[in-house]
């Protein structure tokens, strides 16, 4: 019951997940610097032969560094998207990031320490990303208490550098947005500093429009932000087509702005966005699609009886996802409950209503309306 912004999120909603920062000695180094920047966009764009070239680089340059472990990890996550347990590469991956934190570690409390919390930081950021995507509950509990405490050393160092604010926004807007949403957490909330709602999506604004390596989690946060909190979906639109548009090889950045444009009922230019896909298309790509053209074929050609056919298919492949998949399949079972209730199943349109409302984390966003 849970997705980017869901269950588990409860748990760890103060803690600010990110993907890649470096030390001192490499931001000073200027054609690393720059170098690591085309990487990291190569990797976003899914160029992967490309960021193993720059990867290779860093690690003749700088051996044994944190940031090729973190480079690498970051690599793996979007190469074989989306990680799953059983995946094969889900050991290196671990191994790569464990690492990149055991060696930070030995860094604290020098001169470039806010280069190496911000490393941690963005290798127990995707760490604690896989852990609550897969509702691996007992590996988050593991991480979450340390890297909290890193996430309030970040707020000492928004001075030093832009890409702070990625950090310091998304805690002070979470810190009071998700017990609001989720009455639940409000007592586990006041355990920890008070967020200003307001303060945070400006930092994040900040960093989505002005940092050097926390831009695209800017944006895909402030799409999240606006969806799934706010009900915003015309803010939410600003920021899902930036990730399309800078980084159109990205099927997963392309699923977000057509979902986006889907709740605005946008139909047309959904469809139209959804068949620039790029190959390969990855079998989650293949998932969410079915439920894309669920919705299409039940909002824009009123075919109750194809969108039927694809919310069922998209079911059938959940099941090899797992836990993964559950934001999307929520949709699904939201769409079959409306055809079902067209037609006077009143019993089984309850059925898989109800399946929805475990399943969706986010209970309006629905395409209901």
């Amino acid at each position: 019951m849970k997705n980017r912004f869901g269950k588990y999120k409860g748990i760890i909603f103060l803690l600010i997940l990110s993907s890649g920062m470096l030390d001192a000695q490499v931001l000073r180094d200027t054609a690393t610097f720059n170098l690591i920047k085309r990487g990291v966009n190569h990797i976003y764009n899914h160029e992967f032969d490309k960021a193993s070239l720059v990867y290779e680089k860093l690690k003749a340059d700088y051996p044994d560094h944190p940031i090729n472990y973190l480079f690498r990890g970051m690599t793996t996550y979007w190469q074989y998207f989306p990680l799953i347990p059983s995946s094969p590469e889900v050991p290196k991956f671990e191994k790569d990031l464990f690492t990149c934190i055991d060696l930070c570690e030995k860094k604290r409390a020098t001169s470039e320490e806010a280069e190496y919390v911000l490393a941690d930081l963005g290798a127990r950021g995707l760490l604690l990303l896989y852990y609550a995507d897969n509702d691996l509950s007992m590996n988050v509990f593991s991480l979450a208490s340390k890297t909290y405490q890193l996430v309030m050393k970040a707020l000492d160092y928004t001075g030093s550098h832009i890409d702070f604010f990625f950090f310091t926004g998304l805690y002070k807007y979470y810190r009071e947005a998700y017990p609001e949403s989720h009455p639940v957490y409000k007592p586990f909330a006041i355990l920890f500093p008070k967020g200003d709602k307001v303060k945070g999506l400006k930092e994040l604004k900040q960093a989505a429009r002005y940092s050097l390596f926390m831009k695209a989690e800017a944006n895909t946060f402030l799409t999240g932000i606006y969806i799934s909190f706010e009900n915003n979906y015309p803010a939410a639109l600003a920021y899902s087509k930036t990730l399309n548009d800078q980084y159109p090889r990205n099927n997963q950045f392309l699923s977000a702005y057509v979902k986006n444009l889907l709740l605005m009922k946008q139909y047309d230019e959904a469809e139209r966005i959804l068949n620039q896909n790029r190959n390969p298309e990855n079998f989650y790509f293949q998932f969410q699609t079915n439920i894309f053209k669920g919705i299409l074929y039940e909002k824009k050609n009123r075919n109750r009886q194809l969108a039927e056919a694809y919310y069922k298919a998209s079911i059938k492949q959940a099941a090899t996802i797992g836990d993964f998949a559950n934001e999307y399949l929520a949709y699904s079972y939201f769409g079959l409950s409306r055809i079902m209730k067209e037609r006077d199943e009143i019993k089984l349109s309850k059925s898989y209503y109800k399946k929805a409302m475990d399943l969706a984390a986010f209970k309006n966003v629905n395409f209901n309306d």
